[in-house]
Order: C-alpha cells, then sequence, then structure tokens
C-alpha cells in the first residue's frame, strides 16, 4: 500500500527579498525558515530545500544500505551516513554525495564497496535524483 508523506511551505515577498517557512506533517518541531540567501550562500541557521534533500538522501541510502547487508547475511551493527546535496544559483541542484562509515562484523571492505554501491543504485531517493551526479564514499569502522 503506497505512503504519502507530505511537507508545506509558506513565502512572502519576492525571490530575494522575501523568506518564508517550511514544516513537516510528522513533526512537532514546528516550521524551519527558509530564505534566498541561506539557499544562495549557504548558512548555519536557515534551512534549504537542499538540505532536505540531503536529509531525505541521507536516511533512504541508510535504510537501502542496512537492508542489502542484512541480506548479504552481514547484518549492520551501526551504519551513519551523511548526503551534501550541491545547488548552483542559476543552474540548480548539481549533484549529491554520500558519506557513509558502518560497522559490519565479517565483511571485507571491497564487498562492503560493492554492497554500498548496489545501495546506492537501488535507493528510492537516488532513483528520484537520477538526473544529477551522485557519488559515493563509503568506508567500514
Amino acid at each position: 500500500m503506497p505512503v504519502t508523506s507530505e511537507a508545506a511551505a509558506s513565502w512572502t515577498g519576492s525571490l530575494t527579498e522575501g523568506s518564508g517557512t517550511v514544516a513537516f506533517s510528522s513533526s512537532n518541531l514546528g516550521t524551519f525558515p527558509i530564505d534566498w540567501k541561506a539557499r544562495s550562500e549557504g548558512s548555519d541557521t536557515t534551512t534549504t530545500p537542499e538540505e532536505m534533500i540531503a536529509a531525505a538522501h541521507a536516511s533512504c541510502f541508510s535504510m537501502a544500505l542496512s537492508h542489502a547487508l542484512t541480506e548479504n547475511g552481514t547484518p549492520p551493527e551501526r551504519v551513519n551516513t551523511s548526503a551534501s546535496v550541491t545547488f548552483k544559483p542559476g543552474t540548480g541542484i548539481t549533484g549529491s554525495h554520500l558519506n557513509v562509515n558502518a560497522t559490519v562484523p565479517g565483511l571485507t571492505p571491497e564487498k562492503f564497496q560493492e554492497i554500498a554501491e548496489g545501495a546506492k543504485t537501488g535507493c528510492p531517493v537516488s532513483q528520484a535524483l537520477a538526473g544529477i551526479e551522485i557519488t559515493l564514499e563509503a568506508s567500514l569502522a
């Protein structure tokens, strides 16, 4: 059965002078501020669409990798993934870089790399991002 997830954004003003908020239907954390300056110049205090995509990509990949490792007979003890999504004003989103470090007893680094590459390809968010370059750094703890 399909599951639909929701978020909502509100924006006031022009692109460069305006600002807004985003909220997730599953969260009781309230709203998160968004604005063009943060998106085009970076910010430690204001979120961006790319940060939200990075969160989606990191979490989806972690789940896909955990599943693939378990299917291989080597379930992970721990999987830590970060995703860095790049936005270039005037061009758009140009790439997502996954960096994963995992503790997986009984697995060689070569086999881990192979399984991680497969999870990168099979991850539904990776598939949704097929129009951009997706890179991967994978290491065992």
